[in-house]
């Protein structure tokens, strides 16, 4: 019927045609029909559900973010409160992922506590773990003070609103200084109790394993004042803390489950990533049947690593998780293809502006997506005007054939952060001269990017005046053209360097010098007072009394 009229309107159109919204909208109400427009995003609605009754609410443990400086000793402090190790397992004693875990109390109490990365590079990594957190504690050590990225994880925490705790680390050592960094801490807005304020601030020391039951006390009494509460009997939502691609398991993705509770065969939709919860592991690596609210667990079954910091929420069916991947996956390849192309002048102009700048295109392999991210930020920030370094390709996983042909196209290296190549891919690498490095620390991967990129400048030219001569004579001499005839008035005229010919100072000729005689014999050099025959290449308008200006330029590696 609807082919049929649309005949009658004079539209060609098969039964599989798309029509726009318009023409369909008159045809449903030729048909007598009521149209109801929708727009593409309503898919999104309903997908994280709204507050739920007070009534529902019951209370569950604070999330804890550790935060600091690097080799602050966060990590060597969360060993100490949970009693395990696992500094020791990280390369370098850098902690590179975010960690999540319940500690329970001898109170019976439980705390979450997640810990970030201290390293510059996981900026964006802090940012999330600070969002998915009720307190912040800050690891401040005390014979170090305040740094850099201190002052990051203050920002942080301020950002999100979250309350902080300071734990003063490293009391046993020797020039531990507290009273300096509750001073310190003052320019950051962060008063403590001892100074009116309502920061507490705990003394403490990993190593020796004191003021650590004060700390767990003024975590749970912040907690009690924060009246931290969640609906367990829902279908779980949360956020993603961390992702990754492992051998023999798949996608992996660590999740903190804000309210409801997850369990094993619930179907989950993680940013544009879906699946079915194969099974929930917690940090010790036991099988969980299901997780409350504050839980972390990581999670198998999605079809891919979702990116850290994405929410996750539990769907009805396969078809609704279906449904709302399609369309994020969708929005992902427009904004990509938007940021891609463009054909205006004015993106044609910025192109071929940006041609000037040399690149450094790098293929990124990582262990976790997490730090895949951080390297990419990192190396991003890396170049100026001239040379900048553009990841094409940054993801969690070993490197594979697929990782290496891309490499070989766009003529990049292949940066591997503490994962592998298989087999088939070392081959084809060594076929095709690709090369691989691997780096389980990410300040080498930072620097080495920063070496090469430095090597890629154009060196700086700095020139050095060296001597002026006064143009007495000019002589025509066969075979040879205008001869200048000089005397050294200032410094030295050496052969070989640049010339410039100065009228009335200005400069009217730039160049190098073809000749210069002392009588008839070639010298390498005139010193000031002493007459000389000068001859320029390619240039002969030479007058009486024109002053020649002689520079050297030396050629200086520059840095970024």
């Amino acid at each position: 019927d609807v082919v049929k009229y649309l005949m009658k309107q004079g539209q060609m159109v098969r039964v599989n045609d798309v029509l726009d919204s318009d023409t369909a909208e008159l045809i449903i109400e030729d048909f007598g029909h009521i149209a109801k427009r929708v727009s593409e995003s309503d898919v999104e609605e309903g997908f994280i559900d709204d507050d739920d009754a007070e009534g529902s609410k019951k209370p569950r443990a604070p999330v804890v973010t550790v935060m600091g400086h690097v080799d602050h000793g966060k990590t060597s402090l969360l060993d100490a409160l949970r009693a395990t190790d696992v500094a020791a397992g990280e390369a370098g004693g850098i902690t590179q992922h975010i960690g999540a875990y319940q500690v329970k109390l001898k109170s019976g109490d439980k705390i979450t506590f997640l810990d970030t990365p201290g390293h510059a590079a996981f900026s964006s990594m802090r940012s999330r773990g600070a969002q998915a957190t009720d307190i912040v504690i800050l690891v401040v050590a005390a014979d170090d003070g305040v740094m850099p990225q201190t002052i990051e994880a203050i920002k942080h925490a301020q950002a999100a609103q979250a309350p902080i705790i300071v734990a003063i680390n490293k009391m046993d050592r020797e020039g531990a200084n507290p009273q300096k960094v509750l001073t310190d801490l003052l320019q950051h807005e962060v008063v403590v109790e001892s100074m009116g304020g309502e920061v507490q601030a705990i003394e403490v020391s990993a190593l020796k394993k004191t003021g650590l039951a004060e700390l767990t006390d003024a975590i749970t009494l912040q907690a009690e004042l924060l009246e931290l509460k969640a609906n367990p009997d829902r279908p779980a939502d949360g956020v993603v803390v961390e992702s990754q691609v492992e051998q023999g398991r798949g996608s992996v993705a660590t999740v903190l489950v804000k309210r409801g509770t997850l369990k094993r065969g619930d179907i989950v939709v993680a940013g544009a990533q879906w699946g079915r919860v194969r099974a929930l592991i917690d940090e010790r690596n036991q099988q969980l049947k299901a997780i409350g609210p504050s839980q972390p667990a990581e999670i198998l079954g999605l079809d891919g690593a979702p990116e850290p910091g994405e929410l996750f929420a539990v769907v009805d069916n396969e078809a609704r998780a279906r449904e709302l991947v399609d369309y994020r996956q969708r929005q992902k390849k427009q904004t990509s293809a938007a940021a891609g192309g463009g054909a205006s002048l004015e993106q044609m102009l910025a192109r071929l502006k940006q041609s000037d700048t040399k690149e450094m295109p790098l293929v990124v392999k990582a262990d976790v997506q997490g730090s895949a991210e951080a390297i990419a930020q990192s190396l991003e920030k890396i170049g100026n005007e001239e040379v900048n370094a553009r990841v094409i390709h940054g993801a969690a996983g070993g490197v594979n054939e697929s990782d290496i042909l891309l490499a070989k196209a766009s003529g990049a290296p292949v940066f591997a952060f503490n994962v592998r190549a298989n087999k088939q891919a070392r081959e084809l690498a060594e076929q095709e001269g690709v090369e691989i490095r691997y780096y389980s620390v990410i300040y080498d991967v930072i620097d080495d990017v920063k070496g090469t990129l430095e090597g890629m400048l154009a060196p700086e030219k700095r020139e050095t005046f060296i001597g002026y001569a006064e143009v007495l004579e000019v002589f025509n001499i066969s075979k040879v053209g205008k001869v200048a005839g000089c005397n050294v008035t200032e410094g030295v005229v050496k052969r070989g360097s640049g010339v410039r010919l100065l009228r009335d100072d200005t400069v009217i000729h730039e160049g190098k010098l073809k000749t210069l005689k002392r009588f008839k014999d070639e010298v390498p050099e005139v010193r000031s007072g002493m007459e000389c025959g000068m001859a320029f290449e390619n240039y002969e308008d030479i007058q009486k009394g024109d002053l020649i200006e002689c520079f050297e330029v030396e050629e200086i590696e520059r840095k970024l």
